[in-house]
């Protein structure tokens, strides 16, 4: 979670603290702060919407839902992700095509917030199934009573460590994986190493997208690092974000993705990403590992060697 880059909707601050009792499912969006297992969220009606919600989650803005609408997405990074992933599976809304195209789309989101982006592929791909993995039970608790969201199987919150759950899945079994955790500023290291990657890669079926959020400071350092394992592990690789991001002027988002499919050259998704209300480009993979260029790839640490308590000691020595 911890998501930022949102364009429009100026949030005022909530009145006070709501606590619901534990087993109760709130009926509808109330203004406030709520208790939750890792903390605390804060639920405040956007002003500039009278449909709309943001969810701030301790203290870090996380999300904005519109109740009347699914497929308003307030986010550009958002809208970047949902433009990348429509520019390889198409929606159809002509004459005599099933809505969505007919994609029975199998969509893995890792970190759940408001499930924003969740909601809006189910009404994109109305044949989609997915699912989000949370690991705050509360939050996505009181999610599912405010926003009203689509039903199993359509939509599932599964509760748990993005992580965890990514390694118990089954190899190609999502179309497309979005990672979008953040703890604070960054993204969680176990979601960002290439031991991570290559489960997300197992999990993914052929032709299928791997795309994450990364958030970073104008060094670039971090982005620079997501980009390098990305690469490594994928075939096919592409960065959106706006040109202020990709110079290194300022804090923001980068939407990284990779595939063993190439992107190829769809000059729709790059009209669409110029004509958002902040304008984004697309580098290609040449680009992608050109930024990368000279970063390290992460990797889990290396495991510390366990001591037998009843191994006796090692006496001897190269002392003379």
């Amino acid at each position: 979670m911890g998501k930022r880059g949102k364009s429009g909707g100026r949030a005022r601050s909530a009145p006070g603290v709501v606590e619901v009792p534990k087993g109760v499912a709130p009926a509808g969006p109330v203004e406030g702060v709520y208790y939750i297992d890792t903390g605390d969220c804060e639920l405040v009606a956007d002003q500039d919407n009278s449909t709309g919600w943001l969810l701030k989650i301790n203290g870090v803005m996380s999300s904005h839902i519109d109740l009347a609408d699914p497929l308003f997405l307030d986010f550009e990074y958002m809208r970047w992700m949902a433009a990348l992933i429509e520019s390889r599976w198409p929606p159809s809304s002509s004459a005599g095509s099933p809505a969505g195209g007919g994609h029975k789309l199998r969509g893995l989101h890792l970190g759940g917030g408001a499930c924003s982006m969740a909601r809006y592929f189910a009404a994109v791909y109305p044949d989609a199934r997915q699912v989000v993995v949370e690991l705050d039970g509360k939050l996505a608790e009181y999610v599912r009573g405010w926003f009203d969201l689509p039903k199993a199987p359509v939509l599932r919150i599964r509760v748990g460590e993005a992580r965890a759950v990514t390694e118990t899945l089954t190899a190609q079994t999502r179309d497309f994986i979005i990672r979008d955790v953040f703890a604070g500023a960054h993204t969680p290291r176990p979601l960002t190493t290439a031991e991570f990657t290559a489960h997300a890669k197992r999990v993914l079926a052929p032709g299928g997208l791997y795309v994450a959020n990364s958030g970073d400071a104008p060094d670039l350092k971090n982005a620079r690092e997501d980009a390098a394992t990305i690469a490594a592990a994928f075939k096919h690789t592409v960065i959106i974000a706006d040109p202020a991001m990709l110079k290194g002027r300022r804090y923001g988002n980068m939407v990284m993705a990779g595939s063993d499919v190439p992107f190829g050259h769809d000059p729709q998704l790059r009209r669409r990403l110029l004509g958002g209300a902040v304008p984004a480009h697309l580098w290609d993979d040449a680009q992608v590992r050109a930024f990368a260029a000279g970063a390290p790839v992460r990797h889990d640490p290396a495991p510390t060697p366990s001591i037998d308590p009843h191994r006796p000691p090692d006496l001897t020595s190269s002392a003379r």
